[in-house]
């Protein structure tokens, strides 16, 4: 994205929305569409405690079945209402929650049309730019460039008139140069689905080991209704060490059926002050109806342009818009906004590339496997074969053991007949056989690197087993024939040394 700090005309290049990759970010105020105050702080909640008492509130059902409430939307660009009364609705459109109860300032909405307040206010801002008198002299002439300055920058205070208060300058001014327009997802889910997202200043695994504890206590917050269940949608992570939990809410009717509590319904029953003060105490910091808009909401919403955006900007951005069924332009302004943006990027870059490790892992671990698997696959096809041949051999001998003692059939001379003609026609010289016998000579001759024919042969381990014992046993054998040898050697020469002395003896 690019931000617009040259002149009026100057066009500001549209991006889209990377903080949810398609998925509604609840990470500010209002999911999706909120682009909030950023010099805003929201109010921190009590401790994330879970199974602690909470005061007595009204049942569920007291309100389901009754007409539910409208809310003023709400954006927080400007911190006021678009001009129209309608049910809240998840992202754009839902009514701001960030204090649970804490009192808000409202301020004309940016799709609101103009008023006779916003015309002086508008005028006023362009005497104080062009020509305040307040001096009455030339230094009138350096206010209105500092106020051209403050204005282009979006803060301070513009005096135009001495007796007249000064205009406040805030980044949506018509005149400030920080501002752009991107895009955000559309969110997906209908009214019917029952979603409702909590978001808790608690850590998504601290959310999970205490999740039935929170359900408990979401059921003591719903009246403890037997016919009312609390299902718990999915948790993930939010950046500021944040999480998101969406619920829904399933009501089973004595007649055995059973529906979803729509998500306006469920929302405008949380939403109120004495149930807002129990979420409170759970931990829970923002609330949102995730709840898509219509197609009229939509329009309304893309016809007019947000206060301070320039009309050409606005309609070359819906122009630009890469998906218009699933994407809407929307403006940023400041730098707070941009910073909020890069930030919830790199989260969801984080997230992903987590989630691409993690697909990784899982892909080694899988090929692994079909290693080893393919392994087993080659030993339990050889196995089959072995097994195959001796159930042949089997059948062969059964089958020659019932055949004994009768005659040949008829089947079985065909059978023979048969074989004794491929036999033949194998062992004839001009066929089958001279094929087989000129393929192996040709393998010989590629086998003689020297010019020599060179014969290898292959040996089974069985056998080559029974050739070394029988080579072992010879050699023993020759071993113990040479023992046998020398000691008769030796024998000998004892026997000729007593010959020789009996006839020297006999001599003398």
């Amino acid at each position: 994205m690019a931000f617009n700090f040259g002149g009026a005309k100057t066009t500001a290049s549209v991006a889209p929305l990377f903080g949810g990759f398609g998925t509604t970010t609840t990470s500010a105020p209002s999911t999706g569409f909120s682009f909030g105050g950023f010099g805003q702080t929201t109010t921190a909640a009590p401790t994330f405690g879970f199974g602690t008492a909470t005061t007595s509130a009204p049942a569920f059902g007291a309100g389901l079945g009754s007409t539910a409430p409208t809310t003023t939307t709400t954006s927080i660009f400007g911190g006021g209402a678009f001009g129209t009364q309608q049910p809240a609705l998840g992202g754009l459109g839902a009514t701001t929650f960030g204090g649970f109860g804490a009192q808000q300032q409202q301020k004309p909405g940016i799709f609101a049309q103009p008023t006779s307040t916003q015309n002086n206010v508008l005028l006023n801002t362009a005497t104080a730019l062009s020509m305040p008198t307040v001096f009455n002299d030339e230094r009138d002439a350096v206010l209105a460039r500092w106020n051209q300055l403050q204005a282009f920058w979006g803060t301070g205070k513009g005096y135009y008139n001495g007796t007249a208060p000064p205009v406040e300058f805030t980044s949506e001014n018509h005149f400030c140069r920080f501002k752009a327009v991107g895009y955000s997802c559309i969110p997906s889910a209908r009214d019917e689905d029952g979603l409702v997202a909590l978001d808790f200043n608690k850590k998504d695994q601290d959310v999970r080991n205490a999740q039935q504890q929170l359900v408990e206590s979401l059921h003591k917050i719903l009246g403890s209704k037997p016919t009312h269940s609390v299902n718990v949608e999915s948790v993930r992570p939010l950046p500021q060490d944040k999480s998101e939990v969406v619920i829904y809410i399933i009501e089973r009717n004595p007649n055995g059926t059973s529906r979803r509590i729509s998500a306006s319904e469920l929302f405008n029953f949380l939403n109120q002050t004495h149930v807002k003060t129990q979420l409170t105490q759970l931990g829970v910091v923002n609330m949102v109806a995730k709840t898509t808009l219509t197609a009229a909401q939509i329009k309304q919403l893309t016809d007019t342009p947000p206060a301070g955006i320039d009309p050409l900007i606005w309609e070359q951005a819906k122009k630009d818009n890469p998906d218009p069924e699933r994407l809407i332009p929307v403006p940023m302004i400041g730098f707070g906004e941009l910073h909020r943006r890069l930030k919830l990027q790199e989260y969801q870059t984080k997230q992903h590339q987590g989630r691409l490790d993690a697909i990784a892992g899982n892909i080694t671990g899988i090929q692994g496997n079909m290693s080893t698997m393919q392994s087993k696959i080659q030993q339990y096809r050889r196995k089959l074969q072995e097994l195959s041949h001796r159930v042949l051999e089997v059948l062969i001998r059964q089958e020659a053991y019932r055949k004994s003692g009768y005659a040949i059939q008829a089947d079985e001379e065909q059978l023979r007949v048969q074989l004794e003609a491929i036999q033949v026609e194998l062992n004839a010289p001009m066929q089958f056989k001279g094929r087989l016998n000129e393929l192996m000579s040709q393998i010989r001759m590629q086998q003689m690197p020297s010019g020599r024919a060179e014969e290898r042969y292959s040996m089974e381990a069985t056998m080559q087993e029974e050739l070394r014992q029988h080579i072992k046993q010879q050699q023993e054998g020759l071993t113990h024939l040479i023992g046998i040898i020398k000691d008769d050697m030796e024998d000998l020469k004892v026997i000729e040394q007593g010959l020789a002395e009996v006839t020297q003896h006999h001599r003398r």
